[in-house]
């Protein structure tokens, strides 16, 4: 039997009664005794009572507690799961029949009779009970934390049964990424009272004097961000307002710090401190006016350096005009008509001419080395041809072998084959003219012709005429 009560409903004449089916008294095996057949003139109090509004026909209890059977006391029975009842609820404003009454009175004197041990046994399971129910709900609320869980800025406060601080964020559906800031650390247990601060990253692409930058930020604003990233904002051009917040998209942002420059110009030396993007600016701020061809030592669009020295170049420039010969190339071809070594120039070679532009510049008063700046041809070269002999020489003339023609030659020229008189009219060994020599059926000039067809010119030369056309060292021929 349950150490819990259980109540069953009994309809009656009129309404219903609660009995208890516990303490009821009981009836012999076989007699039936219909409700209200007992004689009892006890009348109690609650006859009088003024009874509170009547109960709904149909009672909704709630679902039961049920616990763990390691708390029931060790060899007591089960405890009740439910409360059952059956039948309508009686009209709790009607006052309980007469027979009804006395029978309450007989069972408050049955329990009377049986309270020192039966009531004992009823009580000891319900105070386990209770106390059980005591140390869940103390549990209960130990497990319990407040915190104050601050996301982005935004603070709010929070009841948790989380552990850590991790688990806390996944049950707030707080996503967090790897440059995403948590304090403490995601691993931290929490206790009742503690702080979370959950900061999200911002990529920031900061170009930095010049310089390209993918960085992360947990600031809320360009200004922030500033100081979070160490940049002196000082004088420094912004290309975004420092109040301007920064979305979780993130920002681009150009800052040029404020730099000392000095400009060299015109003898003079200027510093300025300037947050300039060019050094053409920078050139502006300091009072100093580029002209015509003038420039810098450094490239008038590069960045400007902290601590660096532009030096202006003021120039002036004019254009000179030159002209080139451009050589001419010999053409060669064989003549079977010239003695082998003879060369005739059939026709002369004519130089082509250049045309070339140069600029002239001075830079700061100094002449620089002239610059190329167009070339054109105004007129083509002209090839020489030469007409080489292949004709074998003859081994000798008849009646001019055996004459001293070494000691002629040596008289006449110093035994040089190109040698030339002063006046231009002579040439050679023997110092032919040049109608002489071609009537002898030489071509061109004869200090021109190899020495040995010069040799064989000059023998037929004596054939015709003797030693007469050497006046002066016409006796060497003879010894």
């Amino acid at each position: 039997m349950s150490n819990s009560q259980y109540f069953e409903y009994e309809p009656y004449a009129g309404g219903g009664s609660y009995v208890d089916l516990h303490n009821a008294e009981t009836i012999a095996y076989g007699v039936y005794a219909a409700p209200g057949t007992y004689d009892d003139t006890y009348r109690p109090a609650y006859e009088t009572y003024e009874a509170p509004p009547p109960l709904p026909e149909t009672l909704q209890l709630p679902e039961p507690v049920r616990f763990a059977e390691q708390a029931q006391p060790t060899g007591a029975a089960p405890y009740a799961e439910t409360v059952q009842l059956s039948g309508p609820l009686p009209d709790r404003q009607a006052p309980l029949p007469r027979q009804d009454v006395g029978r309450a009175a007989r069972r408050r004197r049955t329990r009377s009779a049986e309270r020192p041990e039966s009531t004992i046994r009823r009580l000891v399971p319900q105070a386990l009970v209770v106390a059980f129910l005591a140390g869940g709900t103390t549990a209960f609320v130990a497990e319990d934390k407040a915190v104050e869980l601050t996301v982005d800025g935004k603070p709010r406060t929070l009841h948790t049964f989380a552990d850590d601080v991790s688990e806390l964020l996944a049950e707030e559906g707080v996503r967090v990424g790897a440059h995403d800031v948590v304090a403490p650390g995601p691993d931290t247990e929490l206790a009742s009272g503690d702080e979370i601060a959950v900061q999200y990253g911002r990529p920031v692409r900061l170009t930095l004097d010049g310089h390209r930058h993918e960085v992360w930020t947990t600031a809320h604003t360009v200004q922030e961000a500033l100081q979070q990233l160490g940049v002196r904002a000082e004088g420094a051009y912004m290309s975004v307002p420092r109040s301007r917040p920064i979305g979780r998209a993130g920002i681009a942002l150009d800052v040029r710090t404020e730099r000392s420059v000095t400009v060299m110009a015109d003898g003079r030396a200027r510093t300025v401190r300037t947050n300039a993007a060019t050094v053409r600016e920078a050139v502006a701020a300091a009072g100093i006016t580029l002209r015509g061809q003038d420039t810098t030592s450094v490239a008038p669009g590069s960045f400007p350096r902290d601590g660096q020295t532009v030096t202006v170049l003021r120039i002036t420039g004019s254009k000179e005009v030159r002209e080139e010969a451009i050589p001419f190339d010999v053409r060669r071809t064989d003549d079977s008509s010239l003695f082998k070594g003879t060369e005739v120039v059939e026709r002369a070679g004519q130089p082509g001419l250049r045309r070339i532009t140069y600029a002239l510049r001075t830079v700061n008063g100094v002449r620089q080395t002239p610059r190329r700046i167009r070339d054109e041809i105004v007129r083509e070269p002209r090839d020489q041809v030469v007409k080489v002999g292949t004709k074998p020489l003859p081994a000798s003339v008849r009646g001019a072998d055996g004459l001293d023609w070494q000691g002629l030659a040596v008289c006449e020229s110093g035994g040089r084959p190109n040698a030339v008189d002063p006046s231009g009219t002579y040439g050679g060994l023997y110092q032919f003219d040049t109608r002489t020599w071609q009537s002898l059926g030489g071509s061109g000039r004869p200090q021109d012709a190899p020495a040995a067809e010069q040799t064989l010119r000059a023998k037929k030369l004596y054939v015709r005429r003797g030693a007469s056309p050497w006046p002066h060292c016409g006796t060497r021929l003879h010894g």
